[in-house]
Order: structure tokens, then C-alpha cells, then sequence
């Protein structure tokens, strides 16, 4: 039987599929959705946040739920999320493609990223991510086998998080991210449908345990049109 939440995720999804929400219209709230379809605030609570998890709304804390324009895709830079995590909701059907998988050591690039030294091995894993069958993303993924000894080709073309947390029983602590904007490379045009675009969104992470071990440096490139960073900023005073 369909969760409650769930329900209440389609019917929001389709007003909004529909045009009955535009890109940037607030969407109704929390208690005119809960009169409206009869629904606890929990389950309004949860549904909002499938949307929000899935790019079609942002939502900030005491502000009304925008419809975001879907023809971006809402990536958590704020976050640490999984590939799969991302799109585990959603209705389109995104592909990895795993373009390689190997053991590297000596790059003085690396070993500066990850701070290891030049007998240090580490894996590298690339991975394009087609999405509505459109070829958008390069992840380059680094792994310090300090800490991730092994790394199996069905959990690159799975997720890689899943099998750190689940099998490996690693502690996923926090990450720093910097976004800068390039000119696209050979690489770029080769493995990205870039049609008439000439620029790339680039995401450096540095991701690290909860013990402080930095064990993830990754570089993701994204086509521009089809990036869209949304955040939610307080004022200090």
C-alpha cells in the first residue's frame, strides 16, 4: 500500500508536471496543503521533502516551497549525497557510466589533493552520469587506499557510499567544496553531449571522516545549463 506521503508527493508532482505551478510560484502552505487534502502535518512535511530531494521545489526554513525550473537540475552542493541518493525518488531513470577504474600513485596534483605522500596509492574512478538520456556529468573520484583498500567495479557502477557505509563500515563526516567555471576540454566535448557549450561548472570536494581523515578528493563537471546551485543563507549579526 502507497504511504500517505507519497500520495501527496504525486499530486503535488503532477500540479506541478501540468503547469499549475510555474517555475518560481510559491506553492500553498504547510497548513492549506494539510486542509486541502486532508492531510497530517508530518505527511505534508515528508512529501515537500521528496520534492525537495527530487529538484522540482526549494524550500527554506519559514518561507513558502518554490517550484524550481526543472530544465536545471537542483545538485546539493551544501550536502553530502550519492549519485544514487539524489535521483533514489525521482521519475527519470539516470545512467552511470563507468569509464574507468584503476590504481594511481606519484601525481604530485594527487598527493597535494589528498595529502598523501608519492609511494601513497590511491584509486581513480571516473564516471559519466547521463541523465533523461542526455550525457551531463564527469565525476572524477580519487580514494586514498590508506582508507578505502579495495573498491569493486559493482560499487562504482552502484554507489560507492553505499558500499563505503554498508560493507566497510566507514563514518562519512563532512566536506569542503570550491565551484569555479572553465572552458571545456577535449575530454569534455569527447565524453559530454556539450552541443554548442564551451564552458564547464567544476566542483572540487574534499571529503573527509568524522575522525578528521581525508580520504576523498573529487572533481565533478557539470554542463552549464544544466547546474544549478540553491542554498539556503542566514545574515549573521
Amino acid at each position: 500500500m502507497e504511504s500517505k506521503y507519497r500520495h501527496l508527493y504525486k499530486l503535488l508532482l503532477d500540479k506541478i508536471d501540468r503547469r499549475e505551478y510555474e517555475p518560481g510560484d510559491k506553492l500553498p502552505a504547510e497548513g492549506e496543503l494539510m486542509e486541502a487534502y486532508g492531510a497530517s502535518r508530518d505527511t505534508v512535511r515528508k512529501a515537500l521533502e521528496l520534492l525537495v530531494q527530487d529538484g522540482y521545489i526549494q524550500k527554506a526554513r519559514g518561507k513558502a516551497a518554490e517550484v524550481l525550473d526543472k530544465n536545471k537540475f537542483n545538485f546539493p552542493v551544501s550536502e553530502i549525497a550519492s549519485f544514487k541518493e539524489i535521483y533514489r525518488y525521482s521519475a527519470s531513470k539516470p545512467k552511470t557510466i563507468v569509464e574507468n577504474l584503476e590504481i594511481v600513485k606519484g601525481d604530485k596534483k594527487l598527493m597535494a589533493a589528498l595529502q598523501i605522500g608519492p609511494d601513497d596509492e590511491a584509486f581513480l574512478l571516473e564516471r559519466v552520469r547521463e541523465i533523461e538520456g542526455e550525457k551531463i556529468i564527469i565525476d572524477k573520484d580519487y580514494f586514498s587506499r590508506k582508507v578505502v583498500e579495495n573498491l569493486p567495479l559493482r560499487a562504482a557502477q552502484d554507489s560507492v557510499y553505499e558500499y563505503l557505509e554498508k560493507e566497510l563500515g566507514l563514518k562519512i563526516g563532512f566536506a569542503m567544496k570550491e565551484i569555479t567555471v572553465h572552458m571545456a576540454t577535449d575530454e569534455d566535448y569527447r565524453l559530454l553531449d556539450m552541443g554548442s557549450y564551451d564552458m564547464i561548472v567544476v566542483v572540487k570536494s574534499y571529503t573527509y571522516l568524522e575522525d578528521s581523515t581525508l580520504f576523498q578528493f573529487t572533481e565533478s563537471r557539470h554542463r552549464p545549463d544544466k547546474f544549478k546551485f540553491v542554498d539556503f543563507a542566514r545574515r549573521k549579526l
